[in-house]
């Protein structure tokens, strides 16, 4: 059998270096069912990241694993160029799920790709060329999405697409203004009105925002903050984009996570937990501003029938189980126990927030006496202190000092105390 450090070694030699592994000694993933992954030398580890908030339904989940199976037998892959039932069946699913003025759907094979698909409607719908994005926002590998992403860890080049300019982010731990949330009045989303009028020519295309901040260390913006910046997009003739690639299908307890703030989108962009782990993306837009796209378009992975029987699978079941609503539950059952791990350690945990079961702790120097300087020795050691245990989290933010925990949707009461256990006995190691 091959062991796990063969297996490393010749990541090292034929991967790009700069592809991130997580851990000193990255775990080889052997196999995974559930919550559960087991490495190449037979540990098991509870999941709480799912390949990036992927795995929505847990891995090998056995009804979707069928549903691939048997689209397989039939048809493996036609490109956009012909219609097929799974393709046709997965957009009126879409325009089901999708807030009731969205009825038109394209499909693409990521989220790099549904987020620049979302930006030239947009162009192409107001006739306008500048897009707004926020800060510590991600949008992907692509050039334009570099160019959205404003994220230096993970821009690989400068700004390529002048047109694009970046909002503050509404990090009320980390306010860009030094405010404070009681008495700010949502200063960062005003400010969008300032950034239009000084940085633009006063008419945009649009604005491409994610509810809850993925990359950017699970950032959640206060509730009026949405509803304020859209009426000042739509003000200057732009449309508003909610990127809901980590914070669709139910993952924040809603349907999509721009539901929490009172605000319909004019387009949406999905990708991620929409298909289990097949690779899927989606815009989801009115007629109006898909109709602005009259030139010729395919997509030759877009749409893949396999994946879309994924997709057809994983929603019946995130719908039929009610997998929204148990991420609520489960999500505040994890919060709450977050928050309680948070009192014993207050001087290094910072901030906890999140909602449903996208949940980010951020760790810092000393909280108590307010210095805020990101802590990466701790959330390394306590990343390997987890893993140790048996549990797989993530992390992001700026600064590299937030942990994100993201489990299944249908994860239990069980497994979400023995996740509690095990971060609450890491921090009692640092």
């Amino acid at each position: 059998m091959t062991s796990s450090q063969k297996i490393r070694e010749k990541q090292k030699k034929y991967i790009f270096d700069a592809v991130k592994n997580y851990y000193k000694e990255p775990i080889v993933v052997s196999t995974a069912k559930g919550s559960i992954v087991k490495d190449l030398d037979g540990k098991s580890y509870l999941d709480f990241f799912g390949g990036i908030l992927t795995v929505s339904i847990g891995h090998a989940n056995e009804e979707v694993n069928s549903a691939v199976i048997a689209q397989i037998s039939d048809l493996t892959h036609i490109s956009s160029l012909y219609p097929s039932i799974p393709v046709v069946e997965l957009a009126e699913r879409l325009v089901n799920l999708a807030p009731k003025n969205l009825n038109k759907v394209f499909l693409n094979a990521t989220g790099t790709e549904a987020d620049e698909t979302a930006v030239m409607l947009a162009q192409l719908y107001t006739g306008n060329t500048e897009i707004l994005a926020l800060r510590h926002g991600y949008s992907g590998r692509s050039m334009l999405a570099q160019s959205l992403t404003a994220h230096a860890p993970w821009r690989a080049i400068p700004t390529q697409i002048a047109s694009v300019k970046h909002a503050m982010a509404p990090y009320c731990y980390r306010c860009p203004l030094k405010l404070s949330p009681k008495n700010c009045g949502t200063a960062c989303a005003t400010d969008v009105e300032e950034l239009i009028q000084t940085t633009t020519t006063g008419k945009i295309a649009g604005i491409l925002v994610e509810p809850i901040m993925g990359v950017g260390g699970f950032i959640t913006p206060p509730k009026e903050y949405f509803s304020i910046v859209a009426d000042i997009v739509r003000k200057y003739g732009g449309i508003f984009i909610s990127d809901e690639v980590q914070t669709g299908f139910g993952r924040t307890g809603k349907t999509w996570g721009i539901e929490h703030y009172g605000v319909e989108p004019d387009m949406i962009t999905v990708a991620k937990g929409i298909a289990n782990g097949f690779p899927l993306a989606a815009v989801i837009s009115t007629k109006e501003i898909a109709d602005s796209l009259e030139k010729n378009t395919i997509s030759t992975f877009g749409g893949n029938p396999v994946s879309c029987a994924s997709a057809n699978a994983t929603i019946d079941i995130i719908k039929r189980d009610n997998l929204a609503e148990n991420a609520k539950n489960m999500g505040r059952r994890l919060m709450n126990g977050i928050k309680k791990i948070q009192k014993k350690y207050p001087k290094t945990i910072g901030d906890v927030r999140g909602k449903g079961l996208m949940v980010g702790i951020e760790l810092v120097k000393d909280e108590t006496i307010k210095d805020r300087e990101p802590d990466l020795d701790s959330t390394n050691r306590i990343m390997e202190e987890t893993k140790k245990r048996g549990l797989l989290i993530g992390r992001g933010g700026l600064y590299g000092n937030s942990l994100r925990i993201a489990p299944a949707l249908n994860i239990g009461s069980d497994e979400i105390d023995e996740a509690l256990q095990i971060i609450n006995d890491s921090f009692r190691e640092l």
